[in-house]
């Protein structure tokens, strides 16, 4: 697991293999990734957005952007926790992403970002 602090939010992530699939007659790996966001800040925030860099063996860079983290934009006032479960296809079985969170501070009204720290991805099968 790996976590991070971010003006009193705090982002940790845990990754799993799933396995492999076939798609496009391509071989690609699945994995999750469970996200634990935690408020330790005074202040109620909100996640708006999200950013993702997605990285594999083979040296592919792929960009995400997108609204809120799987449909929702949740709100946390202090001492909440949001947790999601997301997952990625990579053409190798092994591979990272980093990215960050865009929130909106509610006492303040400014925005902020919130770093995700670079987690990894393997497949058990890869690390000998």
């Amino acid at each position: 697991m790996v976590t991070q602090i971010t003006k009193g939010i705090k982002i940790s992530v845990q990754t799993s293999f799933e396995g492999t699939y076939f798609k496009n007659y391509k071989i690609h790996f699945a994995f999750s990734y469970e996200i634990k966001i935690e408020n330790h800040s005074k202040d109620s925030v909100q996640l708006n957005t999200r950013h993702w860099e997605i990285y594999d063996a083979l040296n592919n860079k792929e960009i995400v952007d997108g609204e809120g983290v799987v449909g929702k934009k949740p709100v946390l006032k202090p001492g909440d926790t949001h947790t999601y479960t997301s997952g990625c296809l990579l053409s190798s079985p092994i591979g990272a992403m980093k990215g960050f969170y865009s929130m909106i501070n509610f006492t303040t009204t400014k925005s902020f970002r919130v770093i995700i720290p670079t987690f990894k991805f393997s497949a058990p099968f890869a690390l000998n």
